[in-house]
């Protein structure tokens, strides 16, 4: 006899995936195929931000020539940790991904930790944004339509709007991020054909891919700042449990996405050495700041090109930010699911199957966080201190620091997986990249951290150097205390973090002991 509620024993209907505890606690399978998994990866990665933005920072604060090299070195390392990473996706399928992963191979209470990092981490980056959006935007309708308005008024529209399609089925979600995504590639792409077709001075040189050029002591921020510009390639199994054949569509997507980044980065990021002149971007840099690309496609493609580009650059911006948000409430949801967060957050709303509390969540922090450094901002309107130097790189720079230890964890996660199943002969190549990869990503870490008053523009001796990277270290931290309690407390919950959908089999069967090997025997 089913004990179950009646709604769990109706047949799946809609792509819904029916568990004991009925589908309210699962996320709708078979909504994301390849492209919408692909694109709802991609878009996190900003592409247009990145070459308007992260790119010209780079070569004018780190000096660095060789930024096209580094992107093609990160896409090797990122390839290494996708090897192991992408294989332990075949077996463990869960929305809470990093944390999952980490909590399969490293433990639970290793796990936990992960799962608060994790939150911290992508609401960070996620949040961030939402400064140069505001001050992007308002720039926007102060030079086309004469208004000035506060950076703060259109990041809380942002808000509100992400909000709203947060709730939304994630198809939906990805046709929207989609659109933005393959506007922005192909008006880059025009310009990377421009800057070749129209060359500097010193015409089509390679010396951005001379090993020479990454000497002296701004590569391993150069590193840190380039390595960013990946972060959105880790979430594909993320979205695991939504796609018809996660082991056959997340692996293909991340190997895809991580190819497609270093790339497109590293030919773009060399297109504007060619445009400038290798010997000239650095000064050219410093010279145009953020307004380097826009200054380079005026001169090539016309005022009419430019202004379009400027557009895409804040609708880029704004996928960016939805893609980050449904990461963020899609952890919420299995961190509930799984008794790390309250069990309102392992729910999803029943018309969409998005997960509504942990969208909802991610609404509120962004909502407080862009209120706060409102009210902490009495700079004049189209003054960026408050709104990008603040909110947008410290934002930014915790983030990347969370994303990149949970990546080197993972990657640690991977061997010790394999190792335990008794796997570590067939799996030794990976075993060996993931080693690898995890080395480099600490590596990477340490550069962060040490370099991290460079990275938020504070002084030497800043106490940000310390404070804000430290809000990482809190996370974990308190994450290995709710672990160890849990441990000491309440083992049985302990032992299901990471388990996703799989923990219900255990819910079943303590429910139902008739259903388990002892109940059929008899």
């Amino acid at each position: 006899m089913t004990t179950g509620s009646s709604r769990t024993s109706r047949p799946p209907a809609d792509g819904a995936i029916s568990t004991f505890k009925g589908a309210e606690r699962a996320l709708r399978a078979d909504r994301l195929g390849t492209g919408g998994l692909l694109l709802s990866v991609l878009a996190a990665t900003a592409p247009l931000m990145v070459v308007a933005g992260v790119m010209p920072t780079t070569f004018a604060v780190m000096g660095i020539v060789g930024q096209p090299l580094l992107f093609v070195v990160l896409g090797v390392v990122l390839a290494l940790f996708s090897l192991g990473y992408a294989e332990m996706s075949r077996h463990v399928h869960n929305a809470g991904a990093f944390y999952a992963y980490i909590s399969r191979g490293l433990g639970g209470t290793a796990g936990a930790s992960a799962a608060l990092v994790a939150l911290v981490a992508y609401n960070a980056l996620q949040v961030g944004i939402y400064g140069i959006f505001g001050f992007e935007v308002s720039g926007l309708l102060a030079t086309y339509a004469d208004l000035e308005v506060a950076w703060w008024i259109p990041a809380l529209l942002a808000v509100a709007a992400v909000g709203t399609l947060g709730w939304l089925k994630i198809d939906v979600n990805a046709r929207v991020l989609g659109v933005l995504l393959l506007i922005e590639v192909l008006l880059v792409v025009v310009f990377d054909i421009a800057a070749v077709a129209d060359p500097g001075a010193e015409g089509l040189s390679l010396r951005a891919f001379d090993p020479e050029t990454l000497t002296g002591a701004g590569v391993g921020t150069a590193l840190c700042f380039c390595i960013a510009a990946f972060l959105g390639f880790e979430q594909a199994p993320v979205y695991a449990e939504e796609t018809s054949r996660p082991h056959v569509l997340v692996p293909r997507v991340m190997f895809l996405a991580v190819a497609g980044v270093a790339v497109f980065f590293a030919l773009s990021s060399w297109a504007l050495t060619v445009a400038t002149g290798p010997g000239g971007i650095v000064g050219t840099a410093r010279e145009q700041s953020a307004g380097l690309l826009f200054h380079l496609t005026e001169s090539r493609l016309g005022g009419t090109f430019t202004d379009v580009l400027h557009v895409l650059f804040v609708t880029g911006m704004f996928a960016a930010l939805l893609s980050f948000h449904n990461v963020v409430a899609r952890y919420a949801f299995a961190m509930g699911r799984e008794g790390l967060l309250p069990a309102a957050f392992g729910r999803t709303s029943g018309t969409s199957g998005a997960p509504g509390t942990g969208s909802l969540l991610q609404t509120v922090v962004s909502a407080v966080v862009v209120i706060g450094f409102a009210v902490a901002d009495d700079k004049p309107a189209g003054d960026p201190t408050e709104p990008v130097l603040h909110l947008f790189t410290w934002g930014g720079n915790i983030g990347a620091l969370g994303v990149i230890l949970l990546m080197a964890a993972a990657s640690f996660s991977v061997v010790a997986f394999f190792v335990r199943r008794g796997a570590a002969g067939p799996q030794v190549v990976r075993l060996v990249t993931s080693t690898l990869a995890g080395l480099a990503l600490l590596v990477i870490a340490g550069y962060t951290v040490r370099d991290f008053d460079v990275l938020v523009g504070a002084g030497p001796g800043s106490a940000l150097s310390t404070v804000l990277p430290g809000i990482i270290g809190l996370a974990a931290v308190a994450g290995l205390v709710q672990g160890a309690v849990l441990r000491s407390r309440a083992p049985e919950r302990h032992a299901r973090i990471g388990l996703g959908n799989q923990a219900f089999q255990l819910d079943k069967a303590a429910a139902n002991p008739q259903d388990g090997p002892a109940g059929k025997s008899g």
